[in-house]
């Protein structure tokens, strides 16, 4: 090999960056003390730029694309290096490439529970957790930022940062809210995309980062959800309805029926009314059996006694319909709604012992309601008529 043809392979005339990894965010060309030629080739391919950096400042971008250096395609290059007809000699920069992809598998959870306010409980402690999808969207402020002068960046660099400030945001984003735990764990789709706001306005300016998405999971306390499931709340016992059972009784069908005449004057329907439609003669059943039962004669209230124990009592869902919590609601109310097209199986649902909300046709206990019928006997073949004698 003669001289020239060393010092040719000591000069760079292709650089690109063929990255098979999604986790990467940021790489630096390998110069090894190698200089860039005059016409050397620059691929960038699909979710990539290339950015070049001369003696820390940044100089050209390029989308992606094939481009051959000149210092027509280097305006800003040829500036600094003080190219005025174009250069013929090697040159020195460092060239980075920005993957431009969005990042989809970032974890993140609350490390402490968050303080909330709530009419019910007073002060109740929330977590929450989920998944966030970041990008880069402006490599000259993550240049700065983030990557300094590291040869690479990965995601996992950049993750404990993002969860912070996803901690924060959220905690920002309920004290605005000025929603309660219940009502939090209600809205939590509606919730997720503030959250998201309240990130990117974080991230965006200070380390050139966009978040397109964040997904968003609300757990409660587990003395709440059994709060929720016997239907007693601090608040009610505070106001003094618990004095005795039968003035909280009387207290629950006043409020019951107020709701449901509200439902039935409504002519527009709502999902509320229609399920409390679906409970009412649930509810007059057992008032006229309450009833009947105050005017048995004493020999049969005798009978009554030595009658076997009730069936224990079913479990109640609660149902989110319209962006709204509804219920609780039995199997046999969420088996009407089925049928009347209030519900359908990805309606989420809940009841004491979940972890959280859930579709109501992956929850165990539903499963009956959406099996399918079993088949129609077959009619069985006519009789043949009797042999004649």
């Amino acid at each position: 090999m003669g001289l020239m043809d060393k010092l040719r392979n000591e000069l760079v005339d292709i650089i690109e960056w063929i990255d098979d990894s999604r986790t990467t965010l940021a790489w630096r060309f390998p110069r090894y003390q190698n200089e860039i030629k005059n016409g050397a080739q620059l691929i960038v391919r699909e979710g990539q730029q290339a950015v070049f950096v001369y003696r820390g400042s940044l100089a050209d971008t390029f989308e992606p694309g094939h481009y051959e250096l000149t210092s027509e395609n280097l305006p800003i290059l040829s500036t600094l290096q003080g190219w005025k007809h174009g250069f013929d000699s090697p040159f020195r920069s460092e060239v980075y490439f920005i993957n431009t992809r969005p990042v989809t598998d970032l974890r993140w959870g609350t490390p402490q529970p968050v303080t909330v306010r709530d009419p019910d409980f007073k002060m109740v402690q929330v977590r929450a957790n989920g998944l966030c999808v970041v990008k880069v969207d402006d490599p000259e402020i993550f240049l700065r930022e983030v990557i300094g002068t590291d040869s690479a960046v990965d995601i996992d660099e950049i993750t404990e940062l993002l969860r912070r400030v996803i901690t924060l945001a959220f905690s920002d984003m309920v004290l605005e809210s000025g929603l309660g735990a219940i009502d939090l764990q209600g809205k939590q789709v509606e919730l997720s995309g503030k959250l998201r706001d309240f990130v990117a306005e974080r991230v965006d300016d200070e380390y050139g980062l966009a978040i397109p998405d964040i997904t968003m999971n609300i757990s409660l306390p587990d003395e709440i959800t059994q709060a929720m499931t016997r239907g007693v709340a601090r608040g009610v016992e505070e106001a003094g309805f618990l004095d005795n059972v039968g003035d909280m009784s009387r207290y629950q069908q006043a409020k019951a029926a107020d709701a449901m005449v509200v439902a039935a004057g409504n002519e527009g329907g709502s999902a509320m009314g229609d399920m409390l439609s679906m409970g009412m003669g649930v509810a007059m059943a057992g008032q006229m059996a309450n009833t009947m039962g105050g005017a048995m004669q004493p020999q049969q209230q005798a009978q009554q006694q030595m009658a076997p124990p009730p069936l224990p009592t079913q479990l109640m869902y609660h149902v989110a319909m319209n962006g709204q919590q509804a219920g609780p609601f039995t199997v046999d109310q969420m088996r009407a709604g089925l049928a009347n097209g209030q519900m359908t199986p990805d309606s989420q649902v809940w009841t004491a012992g979940m972890a959280g909300w859930a579709a109501a046709n992956t929850v165990p206990a539903l499963q009956t309601l959406f099996a399918a019928p079993p088949p129609l006997p077959t009619e069985p073949p006519p009789t043949p008529p009797p042999a004649a004698e």
